[in-house]
């Protein structure tokens, strides 16, 4: 996102709202478990009164005529002024120290996002879900623990696979390192965040996963229709091929497209297919993502070079080398002279940092 000018909170909490009810959950739970530096922002995708009068302490901002999660999450994100935001579905919980603990990960520059640990809401100490995953295949999958029934108290770096991307609904973001449009629309709610992964590894930042941030999960979002999966799946692979080995990714995503099929089938596959084939057929929409992820990829290049640089030890001469004299015999030195390895240099030559 575009930095904005003038001094801001430290955290923005963008809250997309697409139900009444669930809003109030989810505003109960962020303004008891508030950090001290931060502003909350609404933005509403339905009609709402604020029967609490609220607007003293919740910034409410109405989002455009039939929104999408995306949509709302770029204009809580255009209107927020925090260094770091976090987006929190309605109908998701937050629990007490979740921001401060997510916060502290940001003190390394090199960290982009941070993924809470997503619990159950029917037992808070079941860990459901840590962010998502992106195959190279073009296929984001929940990452969920290895173990089904894995406990907030034995969690572990080892207990998921490293997560490519904070899932949509629930996740803490650098701003000023996010792409200045926001999320892109191209591949739907679903595959949003997996579709922002595939920037975000080409920047070559961190995605890390903090234990004690965690999230209560709200409801499941709805699948589209068979095609828009299709649609939507075709595109996030041609939209982060340029990221990956291309003939490893290819072959990953025949295999995919077939797995796709069966999952299908037997109703979905034609819809699916048809779905990928229409992405085949916008496939120049893809090449602007590609020149995109291939500036982000020089820009880190860059970037390494420069600190491998900074960290190298530059040799300064700080005194002139002495003119060695001629020695008496073969492979004999002039005592102070020349080393005694013969090669001709200078032992008292001085180097420095």
């Amino acid at each position: 996102m575009a930095s904005k000018s003038g001094p801001g909170p430290r955290l923005s909490i963008v809250i997309p709202a697409f139900d009444s009810a669930s809003l109030e959950d989810t505003l109960v739970s962020v303004l008891e478990n508030r950090p001290a530096d931060c502003e909350i922002i609404v933005v509403l995708a339905v009609p709402y009164t604020d029967p609490w009068s609220i607007g003293d302490e919740v910034r409410f901002v109405q989002a455009p005529a039939a929104a999408t999660v995306v949509d709302c999450v770029n204009v809580g994100m255009a209107s927020s002024f925090g260094e770091i935001a976090h987006v929190l579905r309605s109908g998701w919980r937050a629990t007490d120290g979740w921001a401060d603990a997510a916060l502290a990960r940001f003190a390394d520059p090199d960290v982009m996002a941070v993924v809470p640990l997503t619990v159950s809401a029917g037992d808070r100490d079941r860990v459901v879900a840590a962010g998502v995953r992106r195959t190279s295949g073009g296929r984001s999958v929940v990452n969920v623990p290895a173990r089904r029934d894995q406990r907030v108290a034995t969690f572990t770096a080892a207990s998921v696979a490293t997560p490519a991307a904070p899932a949509l609904e629930a996740g803490f973001w650098r701003t000023d390192a996010l792409p200045a449009s926001g999320f892109s629309k191209a591949c739907g709610d679903r595959l949003a965040a997996a579709d922002m992964a595939a920037a975000v590894a080409c920047m070559g930042d961190t995605v890390v996963v903090e234990p004690a941030c965690q999230v209560v999960a709200g409801p499941s979002p709805q699948r589209g229709s068979w095609f828009n999966e299709g649609l939507h799946a075709e595109r996030l692979f041609w939209r982060s091929l340029a990221g990956e080995q291309p003939l490893a990714a290819l072959v990953a995503h025949v295999a995919e497209v077939i797995r796709h099929a069966v999952a299908a089938a037997p109703l979905g596959t034609l819809p699916m297919l048809a779905g990928r084939l229409a992405c085949l057929m916008q496939f120049g929409s893809c090449l602007g993502r590609a020149r995109e992820l291939n500036a982000l990829q020089a820009q880190a290049g860059a970037r390494r070079r420069a600190a491998d640089d900074a960290d190298g030890q530059i040799v300064r001469i700080d005194a002139g080398h002495a003119v060695a004299g001629r020695p008496k015999r073969r492979g004999v030195a002039v005592a102070g002279t020349v080393s005694p390895s013969g090669d001709g240099r200078d032992s008292s030559l001085r180097r420095s940092a």
